[in-house]
């Protein structure tokens, strides 16, 4: 499968009647999502993530979705629908407005109240249509319709798109918590009523995919919350995604149980949550906030601060007072509480950052040693049933690493769906609905996009590949005089390493290499050609791959 994707060119032009969809991110990657679907010679975008960095991208701040496909039809693009208020879905829209601001965006209360806080630091004043479940709205040539979804954050959707090429049914993030703690369950009857109508595309969460049974209920983490404040001598330091007002709702009302004061930490956090509470969507009690300062001066036994940096991330609060850079610093005692689930790819960082807090002598309690998290995607059995419900023609598995879209299409045909009708696609892969078959019909761009310092798309990944080599390899200065009539050294080359356990005068048996090569190239650049042989010479005496810059000068 991999290798005929890999393979496959420019889609044909859009056959008439038929409706193309390409992911531009959310495929084979947990994060970055961004669907694009076609019909009529117009756009329509569900979600407009980000992806957050790993050690393989270092300076870089988050990953957006490449924007190269659509740009020079962004007039075409009626709207954008954002499924839920999480970062992967919405972290991509002030860099998307860039490049055109009127474009409507489409979604519940709350996900329009978070991203509209977030546009006004991008000073972007967005042109928005709010919608609730059951809610029915036109956008150019396609008829949407929203189903509720319970996910891990109030007020998600799913979205039914219809088009005179038929109907496509995306959940978004979903599960189906049976018990969840705002009471809005998963619209199944909504599902069933669509699936008689008749789903021809379904495109649905593959996060966990792979699990089996159905995920835990929301409620069911409270016992484990409750002993982590009945048994924390001192302060609870709680860390979430700035955006889990569930999980924060639990943290709150354990804090208020056994009286603690409460305050939140970093932008992010007392943003959001000052936005949940302002429409409803977060009960705190009287009294129990308070500012951090004001927090500090109180018994420790009677303190809970609620920060971000769950995942490890380097600027986070969490990781900078694990690092001694943060006005709140964790002592002896303190109690650590990592309430998010450890999204793949940030194993290293979340590890590093538990067995720092441990070195400062705080109790880390997490998902690996308690049962304090839950996952906001629905597992294996939830999924086929949702198959078995909604009865799809074609599917496209979406949102999830390669492991997860195969499992999910694996159910899928478990349930009965055709094999041919099942498409596992790439970032970028165009799939075709047309009289009812849905097909893979081409490829175009949709490689990362790095935003670094606010600046987007100026590191690459060569850029990147060479910080990387810089890190493990160092970087050699060689500086030549030269004799421009002779090509030929007049003296002995200088070297200077750095990032080597070497000395310069290590290096001395390389200059016999710089003599043969400048001597067999007298018509290449002098500088180029030094590089290139003290590369060689350092792969085969030392097997390193240092950052060579080469200074020519003239005798």
């Amino acid at each position: 499968m991999t290798k005929s994707l890999a393979e496959l060119s420019t889609p044909p032009k859009l056959a008439h009647g038929a409706m193309r969809v390409v992911a531009l991110g959310g495929l084979g990657e947990i994060g970055r999502n961004m669907t694009v679907f076609e019909f009529g010679g117009k756009l329509l975008i569900v979600d407009c993530g980000v992806l957050f960095p790993e050690e393989v991208h270092p300076g870089v701040d988050v990953i957006l979705p490449d924007f190269t496909a659509i740009r020079d039809r962004i007039n075409d693009v009626v709207g954008v629908v954002l499924t839920h208020g999480h970062e992967d879905h919405i972290g991509g829209v002030p860099y998307l407005l860039r490049e055109r601001r009127d474009i409507p965006l489409i979604g519940s209360k709350l996900t329009l109240a978070f991203i509209k806080t977030k546009l006004k630091e991008h000073r972007i004043t967005p042109k928005t249509v709010e919608v609730k479940e059951g809610d029915r709205t036109t956008m150019g040539p396609f008829d949407l319709e929203f189903v509720a979804v319970n996910h891990s954050i109030p007020d998600g959707l799913a979205v039914a798109i219809r088009t005179g090429a038929g109907m496509a049914l995306h959940t978004g993030d979903f599960k189906m918590d049976q018990f969840p703690l705002d009471n809005r369950i998963t619209d199944l009857a909504g599902f069933a009523r669509l699936g008689a109508e008749g789903v021809d595309l379904f495109l649905t969460d593959s996060t966990n995919a792979d699990v089996p049974g159905f995920t835990t209920s929301e409620k069911d983490l409270a016992p484990a919350i409750d002993e982590v404040f009945r048994k924390a001598p001192r302060r609870i330091i709680v860390s979430s995604f700035a955006s889990h007002i569930h999980r924060i709702q639990q943290i709150l009302d354990s804090a208020q149980e056994h009286g603690r004061k409460v305050a939140f930490v970093g932008r992010s956090m007392v943003r959001n949550m000052t936005t949940a509470r302002e429409l409803g969507y977060l009960n705190v009690p009287k009294g129990l906030l308070v500012d951090f300062k004001a927090l500090e001066k109180m018994p420790d036994n009677k303190t809970v601060f609620v920060c971000t940096g769950s995942q490890g991330e380097p600027m986070a609060a969490l990781a900078r007072m694990a690092n001694r850079d943060h006005v709140i610093s964790i002592n002896d005692g303190d109690t650590v509480l990592l309430a998010s689930s450890l999204i793949p790819g940030n194993e290293t960082a979340i590890y590093g950052l538990i067995n720092s807090l441990t070195q400062l002598g705080a109790t880390v309690v997490h998902k690996g040693n308690a049962k304090v998290h839950v996952s906001g995607h629905a597992s294996a059995g939830e999924l086929v049933y949702c198959y078995n419900i909604i009865k799809p023609r074609n599917v496209m598995p979406v949102h999830g690493e390669h492991r997860h879209l195969r499992a999910n299409a694996e159910l899928a045909i478990r349930t009965g769906v055709d094999p041919k009708s099942v498409l596992i696609a790439e970032d970028g892969v165009t799939i075709d609905l047309h009289k009812g078959q849905a097909r893979i019909s081409g490829r175009i761009p949709a490689g990362y996009v790095y935003v670094e310092d606010g600046v987007v798309g100026k590191a690459t990944e060569e850029s990147l590949q060479e910080r990387i080599q810089l890190a493990e390899d160092g970087t050699i200065t060689v500086l030549a005089i030269i004799d421009p009539r002779t090509n030929k050294l007049v003296e002995d080359p200088e070297f200077f390493p750095r990032g080597f356990v070497h000395e310069p005068a290590d290096f001395k048996p390389a200059v016999a290499a710089v003599e043969r090569a400048l001597a067999g190239a007298k018509n290449r650049d002098p500088e180029q050609v030094i590089a290139d042989a003290v590369t060689v010479w350092m792969k085969r005496t030392y097997r390193r791959s240092p950052v060579i810059t080469a200074i020519a000068v003239d005798a």
